[in-house]
């Protein structure tokens, strides 16, 4: 049960036009808080909101800066994030899993203030040294302790101009010379530059590149990764043999510089070669280096995933954010009513628009819960990884779901997010196009989301090819259990809506919900595998026969799997019952909801399956979804406070916990700079005739 010292680290919210939604809250939003995150990290984030606030170089901006104050601004952010020093000198002596997990923490409280100053951070000392532990030894320690300690300015070289998620395809190369032991690094073309390369622009001193390994003797040894100097750390002039470059503005992010590279026969150092896994000897020749593959096959999921968990963390808090904008915005805007002359009513009140928002807003809920377990599984397996030297096999099936989870969700959580970022700005109006509303900062800055880290549509098909080799063995290896339903596929298929209701299911509950996912899944699995198959029959390749299977059926599978363990985590957190009882019926409110909007969202496979036939499937669903979504509406405003950052973090004018929604926005419209002001260049649009006049 929650405990007065956990509630009170979560600040009470103002008095205000928001306290006719806030009580009829059968249940108390701090504990409902509780329930989605651990006191511990909400604490952290407070704590980091707190020292940042009173930082001078951490207020809000009120006009937009130019694209090189941007990038100034960051690059000082993150100095001056050094300098607070927001993690106690004590957290790097734990152990992995609460060491990192207190950092992700950190990045989630700095990203919810400043994204670009927030990936900077991310790129430069956290992807950069995960994967230097992963890839590199001892002999580059000297590296690694620089990066962590934030005496150089780091950056990840793997993107081409024109190679981006076929990272084995990429064209610079690295050839040893054994008369000099060195790599020449070198970019045969513009496409083959390395290119949006964060911190690289303008800043960065050296970079973790991969590139095409060739042995004196011509021999192609594929990808390996390199630490190569780019600029004097001193006075970041760019060195000889390297033309380096910023990309230019983007749509977003642009306290990021993003830069591009290209090396012209530069030479480096053997030593650079990052040699965990290979390494070429001062002869040349090539040797492989695999001696523990447990603490390998560890370090190698930290390398792949860490990134793509922090991008998952920072997606269901832009989610969030723009929930609590759009929920608080809803409560307060009243337009029309049930009578011509009569008082109008709030826009929360029209169902329309509940079904527009509340699921958005349920899906934070889930999300969220479903993030922090699904860390949780990854930490704790990484952890075990550089214990135990034992056990491979089962370390590496669980290495290859956790993989499938990271790939599957990913995309679900970033494109839900996105989605939700362009509904809050629809359902607040014209003013949620004020920038000063911040959905347009929101949406601008997550959108590289959905393609950084693996673009959505092409890392999804690692989940849905993982999947189908579950579903091909003659052992299920899921020891998670995400994919133990396949064991049963034969009953679940053989199930439809009818027998469901037949034998007693009831549509209002998580188990309908469960059973219809596992129908769904078992049914796409079936369907992808005979369309392959077909493909195959016909003469077409593995690889066309996998590219024709996508649409409306893999791409699909990997959504499904994704929600289904998203609606497993946010159950099995439920079934802890460490939380009030009031509580329950509006966890089992935004389960449902959940539940049957992503359902409703894949009608058309449940019927093309044959699990449904007629209207009867769909008005239950849908009538399920907006009974559920009325109810939600006297709940609405005391989750979105549960999911809401400070004030000054969110940084909306519609957002404001004091519900002051009007006062707000003329404060806003008074007091922008120029508000007021004759426009300086008045003179020159007089109209031509009106100028002879004067």
């Amino acid at each position: 049960m929650p405990q007065d010292d956990d509630r009170s680290i979560i600040p009470d919210v103002p008095r205000g036009p928001l306290c006719e939604y806030r009580k009829r809250a059968k249940f108390n939003w701090k504990d409902f808080k509780l329930v989605l995150e651990h006191p511990d990290l909400i604490r952290i984030k407070y704590k980091v909101w707190k020292k940042l606030q009173s930082e001078p170089l951490f207020t809000p901006v009120k006009s937009t800066l130019s694209v090189d104050q941007q990038k100034e601004r960051a690059a000082k952010q993150v100095n001056r994030v050094a300098d607070l020093e927001l993690a106690p000198a004590e957290v790097y002596s734990m152990d992995y899993k609460y060491r990192v997990r207190f950092l992700m923490s950190i990045n989630e409280a700095l990203h919810a203030v400043c994204p670009s100053m927030s990936v900077k951070i991310a790129l430069g000392v956290g992807l950069f040294t995960n994967s230097l532990l992963a890839m590199g030894t001892e002999r580059h320690s000297a590296i690694y302790n620089a990066a962590w300690n934030r005496e150089i300015i780091t950056c990840l070289a793997i993107t081409e101009v024109s190679h981006g998620s076929n990272t084995k395809r990429c064209r610079t190369t690295a050839t040893y010379d054994p008369k000099t032991q060195e790599f020449v690094i070198h970019t045969p073309d513009f496409e083959a530059a390395k290119a949006w390369v964060g911190n690289l622009g303008k800043t960065g001193s050296i970079a973790l590149l991969f590139a095409i390994l060739y042995t004196a003797d011509g021999q192609n040894h594929g990808p390996q990764g390199f630490l190569v100097p780019i600029r004097d750390p001193k006075t970041l002039e760019p060195y000889p043999g390297v033309i380096v470059g910023d990309i230019g503005e983007k749509i977003g992010l642009n306290g990021i510089d993003n830069g591009f590279v290209m090396f012209n026969n530069y030479r480096i150092p053997r030593e650079n070669m990052l040699n965990r896994a290979g390494d070429v000897t001062p002869e040349g020749s090539y040797e492989t280096t695999f001696t523990e593959p447990t603490k390998i096959l560890g370090a190698v999921l930290e390398s792949f995933s860490a990134g793509r968990l922090g991008i998952m963390q920072e997606s269901s808090n832009t989610l969030s954010h723009a929930m609590v904008i759009a929920v608080r915005y809803a409560a307060l805007r009243k337009q029309f009513g049930p009578e011509r002359d009569g008082p109008e009513q709030s826009i929360i009140e029209y169902q329309l628009h509940q079904w527009r928002i509340f699921p958005y807003l349920a899906a934070a809920c889930i999300l969220k819960v479903s993030v922090f377990s699904l860390t949780e599984l990854y930490l704790e397996t990484v952890q075990k990884s550089q214990a135990e030297s034992n056990g491979f096999e089962l370390l590496s099936q669980i290495v290859s779901e956790i993989h499938a989870l990271v790939s599957s969700s990913k995309p679900l959580v970033t494109w839900t997010a996105r989605d939700a970022i362009q509904e809050a700005r629809e359902a607040c109006g014209g003013h949620g196009y004020l920038k000063a509303a911040n959905l347009g900062e929101l949406r601008n800055n997550h959108d590289p989301s959905c393609t950084y880290e693996g673009d959505n549509n092409v890392l999804g098909q690692q989940g849905s090819n993982w999947l189908l080799r579950q579903w091909k063995n003659s052992k299920v290896e899921s020891p998670v259990g995400s994919a133990n339903f396949i064991e049963r596929r034969e009953s679940i298929l053989g199930n439809n809506f009818e027998s469901m209701l037949k034998a007693g299911c009831v549509v209002e509950s998580t188990e309908f919900i469960t059973h219809c996912f596992e129908w769904l899944m078992c049914w796409l699995l079936t369907s992808t595998e005979k369309q392959i198959d077909a493909s195959s029959a016909n003469g077409s390749d593995r690889f066309t026969a996998r590219n024709e299977s996508q649409v409306y059926r893999a791409r699909d599978l990997t959504r499904a799997y994704a929600e289904y363990y998203a609606m497993i985590s946010f159950g099995k957190r439920c079934a802890r019952g460490d939380f009030p009882e009031e509580l329950r019926p509006v966890l089992n409110s935004v389960y449902l909801i959940y539940g049957m909007w992503c359902i409703d969202r894949h009608l058309a496979s449940f019927y093309a399956g044959g699990f449904a036939n007629g209207p009867r499937f769909a008005d239950a669903i849908r009538n399920t979804l907006l009974t559920e979504c009325g109810r939600f509406k006297d709940s609405a405003v005391a989750i979105a406070d549960a999911l809401a950052p400070p004030d000054w973090v969110l940084n909306s004018v519609l957002g404001k916990s004091d519900g002051r929604l009007y006062e707000n926005i003329q404060t806003e419209f008074m007091t922008n700079p120029g508000a007021l002001e004759k426009a300086s260049w008045w003179k020159d649009i007089i109209p031509t005739k009106m100028k002879s006049k004067l």
